[in-house]
């Protein structure tokens, strides 16, 4: 059997991986027609609070310690609140920390889905700096692609995975995200054990704000008429997606977004709360002499069957570049939050 090591298929300089949300309850009234997507969007994403990315010791000139570790502090650990005072950038922690004289700090933190409360005293460092001993992160910024808009409900969906932390694995904590227009003008293409990108820059145009982040997607308003130019596309239910030809709609260039070919390989999984629902491989001469197969930044990437929008690209296999999994479109409209 052949081993199957993945990346998410989305560009960033922080990178998006897929995460695993709490179960929600699925909305009642989901889309039949959407406009299709495809096209490239930058995200500049900004935490509720700060997460955890690693716990690392330090020397005080007489010994290693880590200060966060020891008042319980944990990987992963979305940080809130320092006492009375809200914490959303890491020049707050440095700032909290700096000012603490060696008291306890009292921390509010929230640990899958629970609020806590951690006490951490800051020691210092032999150049007589207070540290905590953890690094934090406060936001990311990277490029992505649109899957669909519903211009009935006003909203987008994207990437078919979750902005989660790069060291971490969790989803991030949606704080507040602006969309703006992004342009694609360079490929990097993908080999074995090396994925891909498509290399671009931020318009400045802002489009929307994203109102949602979880494991199936990205959701967020758009302004005005910005995302509504795509055709009208039915979507298809999960047991309407059949191995065999396909194509995804995707933008590699400056211009405009184009159809390439590709196979369903294989139906994996029917979980409505999994993002790799199928395989996708592909079969496009154009995609393949461009970009090796599936590169980061094709994170959801709408993918069409007999005339429906089946799903969307979610990941990339790291040993086979050419294959990757799809998430279902039905899925994605069931998972937004009304």
């Amino acid at each position: 059997m052949k081993k199957i090591v993945k990346t998410t298929a989305v560009a960033l300089s922080v990178t998006l991986i897929a995460g695993i949300s709490a179960s929600k309850a699925y909305s009642a009234e989901q889309s039949d027609t959407v406009r299709l997507g495809g096209q490239p969007f930058g995200v500049r994403f900004y935490n509720d609070g700060v997460v955890v990315t690693e716990l690392e010791d330090f020397f005080d000139g007489c010994r290693y310690l880590c200060p966060a570790r020891s008042g319980g502090l944990k990987t992963g650990d979305v940080i809130k609140a320092a006492g009375d005072r809200q914490v959303k950038t890491n020049e707050d922690m440095q700032s909290i920390t700096a000012d603490s004289s060696g008291k306890p700090i009292c921390f509010t933190v929230e640990r899958n889905g629970k609020r806590l409360e951690r006490s951490v005293t800051p020691q210092k460092n032999i150049s007589g700096q207070y540290l905590l001993g953890a690094w934090v992160r406060d936001s990311c910024a990277g490029i992505g692609t649109v899957t669909y808009y519903d211009d009935d409900r006003n909203y987008f969906a994207a990437l078919g995975h979750g902005i989660c932390d790069a060291d971490t694995g969790a989803l991030m904590p949606l704080g507040s995200a602006e969309i703006v227009r992004a342009s694609i003008n360079s490929v990097t293409k993908s080999a074995a054990g090396k994925p891909g990108s498509l290399n671009g820059y931020f318009t400045g145009e802002s489009i929307g704000e994203l109102t949602d982040n979880t494991s199936l997607g990205v959701y967020g308003k758009a302004q005005g008429d910005a995302l509504d130019e795509g055709r009208s596309v039915e979507i298809a239910d999960f047991d309407e997606i059949k191995t065999g030809k396909a194509e995804i709609f995707t933008t590699i260039t400056e211009g405009e977004p184009e159809y390439y070919t590709i196979e369903i390989t294989d139906i994996c999984n029917s979980s409505p709360e999994s993002n790799e629902n199928f395989v996708i491989k592909i079969t496009d001469k154009r995609l393949l002499d461009e970009c090796g197969g599936i590169v980061q930044g094709m994170s959801g990437s709408p993918i069409i069957q007999n005339g429906k929008l089946v799903g969307a690209v979610t990941h990339v296999f790291l040993n086979s570049p050419k294959e990757g999994y799809g998430v279902s479109a039905r899925y994605m409209v069931s998972n937004r939050n009304e």
